[in-house]
């Protein structure tokens, strides 16, 4: 599967604001990645968002509403309903697509419309990310790692689809040390 450099860029976006969220309703609001607009700026700084004016309480409002609606995205859905919250997603950002080569980066695209929310920048063009996928019939590489006491979002971008886990060092490796630990005990026991 051909990634460009904007759709993947837009991918690292999306995962990464899926995973800034808390791990359920009743963690402490600390552990949510964007709790403030400080951590929204560092976000936007950190992923590079062109475009993005002065943030307020309301766009930090709505990039947690959009940050929900993608958190879905990652939960194995089929083709159609995927097509259906991407669909409305994008509609609902206004989605104007343009050609831009800005900051010294070759000719590319953004879906957002000039002046658009940060919301709606990132419905917009993380949403187009995400289509791409549904297109190439590729939704099921949009995946939660296996290991039971993670759960964070990934895109599995491995040539045969195999990947499991967020990260094959932590996670992975990790739940591999515990299974060979285990066969040992069972030998030994």
């Amino acid at each position: 599967m051909l990634i460009t450099h904007d759709t993947r860029c837009a991918l690292n976006t999306v995962v990464d604001l899926v995973n800034s969220a808390p791990e359920d309703d009743d963690a402490d609001p600390k552990s949510d990645g964007l709790a403030d607009l400080t951590a929204l700026r560092a976000f936007v700084h950190d992923h590079e968002i062109s475009d993005v004016g002065a943030l307020t309480e309301a766009d930090l409002t709505a990039v947690h509403r959009v940050r929900a609606r993608f958190a879905e995205a990652f939960a194995g859905h089929g083709p159609a309903t995927m097509a259906a919250l991407i669909n409305e997603l994008v509609a609902g950002a206004g989605t104007t697509p343009r050609l831009t080569d800005h900051d010294g980066y070759d000719w590319h695209m953004h879906y957002f419309a000039p002046g658009a929310s940060i919301g709606d920048h990132l419905a917009a063009d993380c949403g187009m990310a995400l289509a791409f996928f549904v297109v190439a019939g590729e939704q099921e590489r949009l995946r939660r790692c296996a290991a039971p006491d993670c759960r964070r979002a990934f895109v599995d971008l491995s040539r045969n689809r195999s990947r499991r886990y967020c990260d094959g060092r932590t996670c992975g490796n990790r739940l591999h040390v515990a299974a060979y630990r285990a066969r040992r005990r069972g030998a030994t026991g």
